[in-house]
């Protein structure tokens, strides 16, 4: 490739093509960020320049030139302004670089500092939302007001992290999809109206968590047209009927972990999870149905799914020891949670360890310390009660100060004003 002087690039150039367009208006788009808690820069006013002209080279500038004037006008001096676009004898012209080149500054740049340059010109407003620079993006915790996810989910984003946020009528300005393949909005505060118009554009995402939110048949209806959805936590949502889940099950068969714990399940409910899981799940939760999961639907998800590896049945007050020759039959089960299940005695418990796979076993609730000093000893190779949550679909794990979802880390997140 044939490297050409910064002087012989055309001030104009535009390298790089951006797919996201946001109409320039700077009242509005600083309306935008103040309503992301981004203070705004205050500039000059740049009337039709497309740059900033400071030079990355500073040179001195030439003294301004003073006309004379006659002797009855001595009170009054008229000053030459310099053009603004006049280039400075020696060094570069922010004007002069290229797109590529400034498309690598910003991609140094935090959030707050990227849409602060957005404002500056609108070749930087164009090249600030290009999509190269908007991967992945975390808003935890914000207060986003309407039609700011509208402004920013289209421009590239792939990893959305934005978990207890409350969340806006999101505008969006277009119908075309988004890329978003990696979302938490868990325990956002988001009408279902609103979480809808999000998820109806979503088509290619692969790991999802909407923890504690109230759903409908169309938004499950949505979530059912990602086809390659492999991660999906709907702990303790509500909302939508078992037909729904059912058709959601079903096209999801790439599902290998699902988190379908405490939600606002009937017998009904339960019975199309069993039935219509797919094959493929490897980390399964359960958990929470008390008198609606039965037995027999232990049975029937045993035989749907053998490649269970993490299985959560924890708060089902109708499992009995019966039940535990069908974990047998798990041929890779590590990790079983079986806590609350009041109907199972300590005694029972120690079948488990002929399960050659097994390595942890939580069983909070149904032993007392001593019996659990006892079983701990009967079954010196398993780890029992080392975990009180669970992680099936979760996105993020330990600390909620740790940026990554599903092991992936956001670098744009928007940092506190105090520092």
């Amino acid at each position: 490739v044939c490297r050409k002087h910064l002087q012989e690039i055309p001030s104009s150039s535009s390298n790089v093509s951006t797919s996201f367009t946001w109409d320039w208006d700077s009242s509005k788009t600083s309306e935008f960020l103040s309503g992301m808690g981004v203070s705004v820069l205050k500039k000059d006013k740049l009337g039709n320049e497309n740059t900033p002209q400071d030079l990355l080279v500073s040179s001195p500038c030439p003294p301004q030139k003073r006309q004379k004037v006659k002797e009855k006008e001595r009170d009054f001096v008229i000053v030459r302004r310099p053009r603004l676009l006049r280039e400075a004898e020696s060094g570069v012209s922010w004007d002069t670089l290229p797109d590529e080149l400034l498309l690598a500054i910003f991609a140094y740049l935090p959030l707050n500092d990227l849409l602060k340059v957005s404002l500056i010109c609108k070749r930087w407003h164009r090249l600030s939302f290009d999509e190269s620079l908007w991967q992945t993006l975390d808003l935890t915790g914000r207060n986003l007001l309407p039609g700011v996810i509208g402004q920013l989910l289209p421009a590239g984003v792939t990893v959305f992290r934005c978990p207890r946020s409350c969340i806006g009528n999101p505008l969006f300005k277009t119908s075309k999809p988004l890329r978003v393949q990696h979302m938490d909005l868990s325990n956002c505060t988001v009408s279902v109206a609103d979480l809808q118009s999000i998820l109806c554009l979503c088509e290619r995402l692969q790991n999802l968590s909407l923890e504690g939110l109230v759903l409908s048949d169309d938004i499950i209806k949505s979530i059912a047209k990602n086809l390659s959805l492999m991660r999906l936590n709907l702990c303790g949502c509500s909302g939508f009927s078992a037909e729904a889940l059912e058709l959601m099950l079903s096209s999801c068969s790439m599902l290998e972990e699902l988190n379908l714990s405490w939600c606002d399940f009937t017998a009904t409910h339960v019975k199309a999870a069993v039935n219509h899981v797919t094959s493929k799940v490897t980390q399964l939760n359960l958990s929470g149905y008390r008198q609606n999961l039965q037995i027999p639907d232990v049975k029937t998800l045993v035989e749907r799914c053998p490649f269970l590896v993490h299985l959560d049945l924890s708060d089902s007050v109708m499992l009995k020891p019966e039940c535990f020759q069908y974990f047998h039959q798990l041929i890779f089960l590590q990790h079983l949670c079986l806590s609350r299940c009041y109907q199972i005695s300590p005694a029972a418990l120690v079948e488990l360890g002929k399960i050659p796979t097994l390595k942890t076993l939580q069983v909070f609730g149904i032993v007392t310390d001593s019996s659990l000093q006892l079983l701990k000893e009967t079954l010196p190779d398993m780890k029992i009660n080392c975990s009180h949550f669970t992680s099936i679909a979760r996105p993020t794990v330990g600390s909620k100060k740790n940026h990554e979802i599903w092991g992936i880390k956001c670098r744009l997140t928007l940092r506190n004003p105090s520092g």
